[in-house]
């Protein structure tokens, strides 16, 4: 009786140890994660680029002839990665993944990059541009954001490094707030586009940094625009996206605000009267289609997949009994683009693995 009850206790055990080990090892294809595999391998595209110099898109409006200069001496934290925002935050993927993954195999060679990009020094010069004659509205508010979104992520990152590399971006941090508090009250309208200018993704990362910081100055600008642009508005025409180059939704974007701006019984009113169909648990939305990987404008409905999933992951985690859907209409898009952006491929590759990773963290698990 004991050989026998011993035999079943033993069977039971490594059954139970069989069901957890194959919970843990397979997994579900459908569902995109965020592992040390998916981390390495989408890694290598702004490690491969951010010192990377040429092909460039420098975005400046020049004085006179003097300002003709490589992005390297214009730029020396940010000249890699084809223009000066995608390079802030494929500075900002890296610090993210090597927060989650400390053990990246190009972990070593990350950090080095990372101390050479934003040294003080550096930063400086990146300060300086900003006061170059007719570029004080250089980046506006786009890189804006994605300077605030790294240094709250290097301030959240609990490493020596990023105590080091937060002190030295510190400056255009500062800057960066700043002229988001010098810009948002002259704006009277609010800029509803699918591209960089869209105001709402800038307002959107803006306020996590005030929020992060306990920089209340700033969290409450952001909160008064945001209402003053958004709170009257009612029937996005979602029929309406995307545009041709959208690689934000405008619809979404301003629900990814107002979500984190009103109260949540406040947002889920106005969420009603804003976008209704998001509350039915049969709402469906097709993916934006690419025809053509290979054209840098085209090439941005891979990120609107991606900008739409985040959107769509964070109403399921604040509100997971409204919107529980959300979850898998956000996988959709997830997996119809993240197969692409590992590729030769550099019109969507210095920029989409930035939208993927920040996508794939905002999945509830």
């Amino acid at each position: 009786m004991h050989i026998l009850l011993a035999n079943f206790i033993c069977s039971s055990t490594m059954q139970i140890a069989f069901l957890l080990w194959s919970f843990l090892t397979f997994q579900d294809p459908s569902i995109p994660v965020l592992n040390l595999d998916q981390a390495n391998r989408l890694a290598k595209l702004p490690l491969h680029c951010m010192q990377t110099e040429y092909p460039n898109k420098l975005n400046q409006t020049l004085a006179d002839e003097s300002y003709l200069l490589p992005p390297k001496t214009l730029h020396p934290a940010f000249y890699g990665c084809f223009d000066w925002h995608s390079s802030v935050h494929g500075h900002w993927m890296l610090v993210a993944l090597l927060k989650q993954f400390p053990n990246l195999d190009d972990a070593v060679l990350i950090r080095q990059k990372l101390e050479e990009n934003i040294s003080a020094e550096n930063i400086l010069q990146e300060v300086a541009y900003f006061h170059i004659p007719q570029n004080s509205s250089f980046e506006r508010t786009y890189g804006w954001a994605w300077v605030l979104k790294l240094a709250e992520e290097l301030n959240t990152w609990n490493d020596p490094l990023a105590r080091q590399l937060e002190n030295n971006l510190q400056p255009l941090t500062d800057l960066m707030v700043e002229k988001y508090i010098e810009f948002l009250p002259k704006l009277i309208y609010p800029i509803r586009v699918g591209e960089h200018t869209n105001i709402a993704f800038g307002l959107s990362f803006a306020y996590d940094y005030a929020k992060t910081m306990q920089h209340q100055p700033l969290q409450t600008i952001i909160e008064q625009r945001s209402k003053d642009w958004f709170q009257g508005d009612t029937d996005c025409p979602l029929a309406w996206e995307p545009s041709g180059f959208d690689f934000l939704s405008p619809c979404f974007q301003e629900l990814d605000i107002m979500r984190k701006v009103l109260a949540p019984s406040e947002f889920v009113d106005w969420a009603y009267g804003f976008l209704p169909v998001i509350f039915e648990s049969n709402f469906s939305w097709e993916p934006g289609r690419v025809s053509d990987r290979a054209d840098g404008k085209l090439v941005h409905l891979d990120g609107v997949n991606f900008s739409r999933a985040w959107v769509m992951y964070g109403l399921a985690r604040n509100f997971p009994d409204l919107f529980p859907h959300l979850i898998s209409l956000g996988d959709a898009r997830m997996n119809f683009s993240l197969p692409f952006i590992v590729d030769d491929n550099y019109e969507g590759t210095h920029w989409l693995g930035s939208f993927a990773i920040y996508a794939l963290i905002q999945r509830p698990q």
